[in-house]
């Protein structure tokens, strides 16, 4: 008979990743507007809004030796506390210079909490049903994507920006309270007993392996490179739709990738677990590849559809797939690791992804140029993909 996934753990560690995402995704899209409100010029909001994934890419760098020295709980409660309290922050924020340093702070506690949640949440799968159960605990993430940013806009016309921050500081209090309650001793270095405790002993880690776990490092990099050729619709695509006259069906573009991933990913998981990943990474690198590249060429409401369903089969699969097969690589104490390397390779991409191509943009004028462009590199994941793969065996 095989383990379950849905334990009580397991649905404490969702519900603790959701609150957190959509704390993160119900205030970038709003921060903004609120900056501006300030003083702050539509660069400095930007910076604003960014700074947040500086400051969680700075955090995991140094949260993967944290959790192997504190224990992963520890980590994970004192974070998520931090990611709480800063959410109050923001009503002390006045100024624009002040606003950028709760930004920072509210970026590296959630960096560090969504590590440690992260590396619980994946400890607590069965090893049989490890890809299948990634699938659905990273599902949490993707309801975000469209709750976030739902609650944000309803609050914010209702009760402007301090009803944002204080419907953000619930949903932290809420990741708190879950992640507090998942009783993780079997697993945790920290706490696991002498066997796992010499294990660590027998095996400091060293150089640069004391902040990144670099088996990790190929299957990262695909998910970062597939990230590349994603954040281009996140930050250009209402501009794109608007300049094609396609505002109408874009609106539905991240509700047809959610839809999408919501159906596809378990199914994914289960047949990654069965089948090996070639099945899973080589189909999704494709979709997302066919996707934009038809958008590129063909702007129109078919291509709008097909594009978002490429990329949620495509990055959507990816995110998961990987993940999935970066933490497999690795022993349970390095597992803390490995979830900080693959988040920092997908904050790079999403950090310093939209200055490349909105660069491009402002270079060529031309959108349709950048999409094909993120086809491009997509198809530069596929044979990094290949030596992940082997590497990964």
């Amino acid at each position: 008979m095989k383990e379950p996934i849905f334990t009580q753990k397991f649905i404490l560690t969702f519900l603790s990743l959701l609150t957190q995402a959509i704390v993160m995704y119900l205030l970038i899209t709003t921060i903004s507007e609120h900056a501006t409100a300030l003083g702050a010029t539509a660069t400095i909001a930007g910076l604003i809004s960014g700074i947040y994934i500086f400051g969680s890419l700075c955090s995991r760098i140094c949260s993967g030796r944290a959790m192997e020295t504190l224990g992963w709980k520890r980590i994970a409660v004192w974070s998520s506390a931090i990611h709480c309290l800063a959410c109050g922050g923001y009503f002390f924020a006045d100024s624009v210079g002040l606003l950028l340093l709760v930004r920072f702070i509210h970026g590296l506690s959630f960096g560090a909490a969504s590590n440690a949640v992260s590396t619980i949440g994946r400890s607590i799968l069965p090893k049989d049903r490890f890809a299948e159960g990634c699938g659905y605990l990273m599902l949490a993430t993707t309801l975000a994507v469209g709750l976030g940013p739902f609650i944000g806009g309803q609050v914010y016309n209702l009760f402007g920006a301090g009803g944002c921050f204080v419907a953000a500081m619930i949903m932290g209090f809420l990741s708190l309270i879950a992640i507090y309650f998942v009783d993780v001793r079997r697993y945790d270095p920290a706490t696991c007993g002498k066997i796992k405790a010499k294990e660590i002993r027998q095996d400091p880690p060293e150089g640069i392996n004391r902040y990144i776990e670099v088996k990790a490092l190929p299957i990262s990099a695909v998910s970062a490179l597939c990230g590349l050729g994603y954040v281009g619709i996140i930050t250009f695509g209402r501009l794109f739709a608007t300049s094609e006259n396609l505002m109408h069906i874009f609106a539905y573009f991240f509700l047809i990738y959610a839809f999408i991933l919501i159906f596809s990913r378990p199914l994914a998981g289960k047949i990654q677990d069965k089948y090996g990943n070639k099945v899973i990474c080589y189909p999704a690198l494709w979709a997302q590849i066919i996707g934009l590249t038809a958008l590129a060429l063909y702007p129109s409401t078919i291509t709008v559809i097909l594009c978002a369903i490429g990329c949620g089969l495509g990055y959507g699969t990816i995110l998961s797939a990987n993940n999935a097969i970066a933490c497999k690589a690795v022993p349970t104490h390095r597992l803390s690791y490995a979830v900080s390397t693959y988040y920092m390779s997908c904050d790079i991409a999403f950090g310093f992804g939209p200055a490349v191509l909105g660069f491009l943009v402002a270079e060529t004028n031309s959108y349709r140029l950048m999409y094909a462009i993120s086809a491009l590199i997509t198809l530069f994941a596929l044979p990094v993909c290949v030596y992940a793969l082997r590497k990964n065996k």
